[in-house]
């Protein structure tokens, strides 16, 4: 049995000095006529030439684990029957290799049997591959033997993820997730994406127009070097059909899965595919308080207009709902404060338009809502819920 693996580039140890050193040029004229190094750069390491592997090597999950299997007739007489069967023993699972289960008819002297093995690898920790093979003599003794062949699968990449939930908007979720890579050699990162679960779509935010083009933020080499760490960026926004519904977005927790492909040494892929990413649902309580519209900036001591979404995030209850505004040291509400909002009923919003103006510039904390349900008597308070740039009026305000 031999593993099946790409060759390396050879590298050399360079042996120089200078020419008023005593071996004068003698040095540098053997490195330029190694034939391994390259020319005009003889005192790099990494030469030109290609080597077999001399042992096994590492392999890393989600590579191709490729072998060859040869069973070779080393007497002098005419094996029949000869059946070959190469399984793969894992801690969890054992897996038939084995690209034909038929048996061979016979086998003469000197004559061998070939087969090729090729496994994605899906667990890390010990694999055995065990190779059996039957056959029945002239004389008409079956006969059998097997042999095994142990080895470790590694960990190439060391995975973690965070997620932030947006404070005022649609529910949307960030995910950062980071890669390292663990192992001892480059890789080249093709493609890392998310793939979402039913309920979201999903924006990649690792790239940026530049000139009419969209360029990676990690510029034109995606090489991740042992044990550098990249950080990918993504936005998830509830499709409109579940955005809607308030109570079915609060308590989803699964978010979707990373789906990662690299490639080592002269081209060998890997991919992982991470289990499914879940998330810790925001607690919205009862009734859920968000901005659909606020501006940026506003003119001081000049009125300004938001738009509130009051959601009842309760399956079962209709709310009663009383609307108080309390104005705070910067921030003055407009209008009429303890108005009836009439009743709510489970998994239902209604939208508020209300107005604002601010005495004070700066950036000014929007504060001072107060929600009661009559029913309970119970209220719900809402402050810093948003910011915004509060401006001298001298200065026009783009709208």
């Amino acid at each position: 049995v031999m593993r099946l693996t790409k060759p390396t580039l050879f590298t050399n140890i360079p042996v120089t000095c200078e020419e008023k050193d005593l071996p004068g040029d003698l040095f540098n004229q053997l490195m330029r006529d190694d034939p391994s190094t390259v020319n005009g750069a003889e005192i790099l390491m990494l030469g030109e030439m290609l080597t077999l592997p001399q042992n096994f090597g590492n392999i890393f999950l989600g590579e191709t684990f490729s072998s060859y299997i040869s069973v070779h007739n080393d007497s002098n007489q005419v094996v029949k029957d000869i059946l070959v069967k190469a399984d793969l023993q894992t801690s969890s699972q054992r897996l038939n290799l084995s690209a034909s289960n038929a048996a061979v008819a016979e086998l003469k002297p000197d004559c061998c049997i070939d087969d090729v093995i090729h496994h994605e690898v899906k667990e890390i920790g010990t694999h055995i591959l065990v190779c059996a093979v039957s056959y029945t003599t002239q004389g008409g003794e079956k006969m059998y033997f097997r042999k095994f062949f142990k080895f470790q699968v590694l960990k190439p990449l060391d995975v973690k993820t965070k997620f932030y939930n947006a404070e005022v908007s649609t529910d949307e979720v960030f995910l950062e997730a980071q890669i390292q890579n663990i192992t001892t050699s480059p890789m080249f990162m093709e493609k890392v994406s998310l793939e979402p679960s039913i309920m979201y779509n999903v924006a990649e935010l690792n790239s940026v127009s530049q000139a009419g083009e969209c360029v990676t933020t990690f510029g034109s080499r995606a090489y991740l070097q042992p044990m550098d760490t990249r950080q990918y960026l993504y936005c998830l926004k509830p499709k409109k059909e579940f955005a809607e519904k308030a109570g079915i977005i609060k308590g989803v927790t699964v978010i979707g899965k990373l789906d990662i492909v690299w490639k080592t040494n002269l081209g060998e892929r890997g991919r992982l595919q991470t289990s499914q990413l879940q998330r810790m649902a925001p607690g919205y309580g009862d009734v859920r308080l968000s901005l659909e519209a606020i501006p940026d900036t506003v003119n001081l001591e000049e009125p300004f207009h938001i738009t509130c979404k009051i959601t009842n995030c309760s399956s079962e209850r209709t709310m009663d709902l009383v609307l108080e505004m309390c104005n705070t040291n910067s921030i003055h509400w407009c209008g009429i404060s303890g108005r009836q909002l009439g009743k709510l009923h489970p998994s239902s919003s209604l939208c508020l338009a209300l107005t604002l103006l601010s005495s004070v510039q700066g950036l000014q904390s929007v504060s001072g809502l107060r929600l009661t349900d009559t029913f309970l008597k119970r209220t719900y308070e809402y402050d810093d819920i948003a910011q915004v740039c509060v401006v001298s009026s001298a200065i026009k305000v783009e709208s």
